[in-house]
């Protein structure tokens, strides 16, 4: 399938621009003893294993169905988004950390070109990937996407203050950095907070939208022989839903005809509403007679 395949073009790509911006990084936090720089290179770390995570959890995913996994092996993505999540937000509280002793104790930074030009360096790569795997996300509606596009954007941001707090050092402003890398890190918290929610939705089977729900009854109104429906449920299987309810047909119609019906529907709804992967309708027989009276 067309979305697990680019998924896992995103992960490897994510994972050599990772590993290329470590290993510049490490050499010249290596060199210059920036503390700063160290700690970005921490975060290029992290951010490797996120798209590990991200090529093993669409590989899961991508999975067919089984006689263990019926309806596939689709949560494996939101599983992976979890923990890419989790990682997002102990980054933010290991920047916030760092940012408030920074406000308390004053900079540390050394000031060196090469912080400069890998600072800019990284900047233009993730920028690069951040765009490219937002495309994608809106694209698939991928949630393990969409976490490492949003893990990019905040690596630009990060970066930025990285920057910012080596020419301030140099200039001689040696608390702006840590406020503004204390907001930074706030928001990199409350953007795993939002990619946490969604996982725990999906795999504690939050049910599908009003939108969505009002769509599939839409389509059942074009259907006069339908006198009612009950018991509707829906299941998320990755990250499309199974949806099952029961029908009331006229009990004078064949069982062919009354079945008849219920085929027609089910293929209808997966085929025009992109978020359902599977329907299954239960017949019931109604006194149409007596339901009227």
């Amino acid at each position: 399938m067309i979305r697990y395949k680019e998924t896992k073009i995103v992960s490897i790509l994510s994972i050599l621009g990772n590993l290329f911006l470590l290993i510049i990084k490490g050499i010249i936090a290596f060199i210059t003893g920036s503390q700063a720089m160290i700690a970005d290179t921490f975060n290029s770390a992290s951010d490797i294993f996120n798209s590990i995570m991200t090529f093993i959890g669409n590989k899961i995913s991508s999975k067919e169905a089984d006689n263990d996994h019926n309806l596939g092996h689709g949560k494996a993505e939101y599983i992976y988004s979890m923990i890419i999540s989790l990682t997002m937000m102990f980054l933010g509280i290991k920047i916030l950390y760092n940012a408030i002793l920074s406000i308390i104790e004053g900079s540390s930074y050394n000031f060196n070109y090469f912080l400069i030009v890998v600072c800019i360096i990284t900047i233009i790569v993730k920028l690069s990937l951040y765009i490219y795997t937002n495309k994608i996300s809106k694209r698939n509606n991928n949630l393990l996407i969409k976490a490492v596009s949003i893990d990019h954007r905040n690596d630009i941001f990060v970066t930025l203050f990285n920057l910012i707090s080596i020419i301030l050092t140099y200039l001689g402003i040696k608390y702006i950095d840590g406020i503004v890398g204390s907001l930074i890190s706030l928001w990199i918290i409350y953007n795993g907070f939002l990619i946490f929610k969604e996982s725990y939705d999906i795999l504690m089977d939050k049910t599908i939208s009003l939108e969505t729900k009002e769509k599939v009854l839409n389509i059942i109104k074009n259907y006069p022989d339908i006198v009612k429906i009950n018991h509707f449920n829906a299941t998320p299987v990755g990250y499309r839903y199974y949806v099952s309810f029961s029908i009331f047909v006229d009990g004078n119609l064949s069982t062919y005809d009354s079945h008849e019906i219920a085929n027609k529907l089910e293929k209808e709804i997966s085929k025009k509403i992109d978020e359902i992967y599977l329907t299954v309708i239960h017949v019931n027989p109604i006194d149409i007679k007596k339901n009227n009276k």
